[in-house]
């Protein structure tokens, strides 16, 4: 999971090399914390968090899939 939102991150960046993803594992749900350049904080918001929003949507469905339930957070 952490290697399909490193790569959507990277994708939407004009840093890819400062994108990072840390996984904090709770007792019911697995939470990713992705850092990105302070440059690239906006593309990966977006305008009123539509694309933060989309990569959530993402990630859920494909945690999903696998029976996981996870989360992410964007971390300044």
């Amino acid at each position: 999971m952490k290697d399909l939102l490193l790569y959507i991150a990277r994708s939407l960046v004009d840093h890819p090399d400062d994108v990072t993803v840390t996984e904090v594992q709770n007792a019911d749900e697995l939470t990713l914390e992705l850092r990105v350049a302070p440059d690239d904080m906006g593309k990966v918001i977006g305008r009123q968090g539509r694309i933060a929003k989309e990569i959530r949507t993402v990630m859920r469905s494909y945690a999903q899939r696998t029976g996981v339930k996870v989360s992410v957070d964007i971390v300044d």
